[in-house]
């Protein structure tokens, strides 16, 4: 067999070491496929191990968000990506402002798309960057690095620190200086990746569950969330206006018919419920 597990006698940087694996290039389609998943179902144990570093910053956020401030998650490359993509879904899944949770990427928005050369090594771009947004005491900063050692992201936490700012972190080492700097880290060791070093696998994975978390309890606990459903969704398409025509629905027992005019009236399933009610 061309292919095979190599035992690892001495642990590297969970995020640098070794893939278990060798030869992949000529491992069968089926063992690939089969590797990948296997690997992947160590993630959620590996994030289990983390719930209390998780809970103690999404309790902070609740509160930040509860007096006024705004979550900003920043960072490069994939991790970037995680926290852009958690971010931009808040306004249309929690009908809240786009301004509310906000993902910055080194490199700016070509980034989101293409990888920018040495964008991650611009230590001082960060808090320039931050301060587009005129960052202030009230805000979080959650910064992202698979690492934990990426010097845009730590050049961001440095600076929120000296301007007394609250901070967060994820990353997927333990001990690095991103979590040394961050006022409430979060560490998830996931282990090697199937390809050596490529992060957007595990340790990606990892992220976007994290980031998950954050900014769900987050939203359910500003009040986002009735029961369990979406209820300030944004209505932008057909299948979120079926969605709605059916809460409404079962919340109100009434025809479609009408629960379609309440939508169309006043645009969201809450409004459409108070407002139904308070005419009841």
């Amino acid at each position: 067999m061309l292919w095979q597990i190599t035992i690892l006698k001495k642990e590297m940087s969970s995020t640098e070491s070794s893939s278990k694996y060798e030869n992949l290039e000529n491992m069968p389609l089926k063992e690939i496929l089969k590797t990948i998943n296997k690997e992947d179902q160590t993630v959620p144990l590996a994030v289990e191990k983390a719930l209390p570093q998780i809970e103690k910053l999404a309790k902070v956020v609740i509160e930040k968000l509860k007096a006024g401030g705004r979550l900003f998650y920043i960072g490069a490359g994939t991790s970037g990506r995680l926290g852009i993509v958690d971010a931009s879904e808040c306004r249309p899944t929690f009908g809240v402002p786009s301004s509310l949770v906000v993902g910055l990427i080194a490199g700016g928005d070509a980034a989101i798309k293409e990888a920018v050369e040495f964008a991650e090594d611009k230590k001082e771009q960060a808090w320039a960057d931050l301060m587009q947004y005129a960052l202030n005491s009230k805000d979080i900063v959650i910064g992202i690095s698979a690492s934990g050692t990426t010097s845009y992201v730590l050049g961001a936490l440095e600076s929120c620190r000296k301007k007394n700012i609250t901070t967060g972190s994820v990353c997927c080492n333990k001990g690095m200086p991103l979590s040394q700097i961050a006022d409430y880290p979060i560490e998830v060791v996931v282990g090697a990746e199937f390809i050596s070093g490529s992060t957007r696998m595990k340790a990606g994975t990892a992220q976007k569950l994290i980031l998950n978390m954050l900014s769900t309890a987050a939203m359910i606990q500003l009040g986002k969330v009735q029961g369990n459903k979406m209820v300030d969704m944004e209505i932008t398409n057909y299948k979120l206006l079926n969605r709605g025509i059916k809460m409404l629905r079962q919340e109100l027992e009434i025809s479609e018919e009408n629960a379609k005019a309440l939508i169309k009236k006043y645009k969201t399933v809450r409004k459409a419920i108070e407002q139904y009610k308070s005419n009841a």
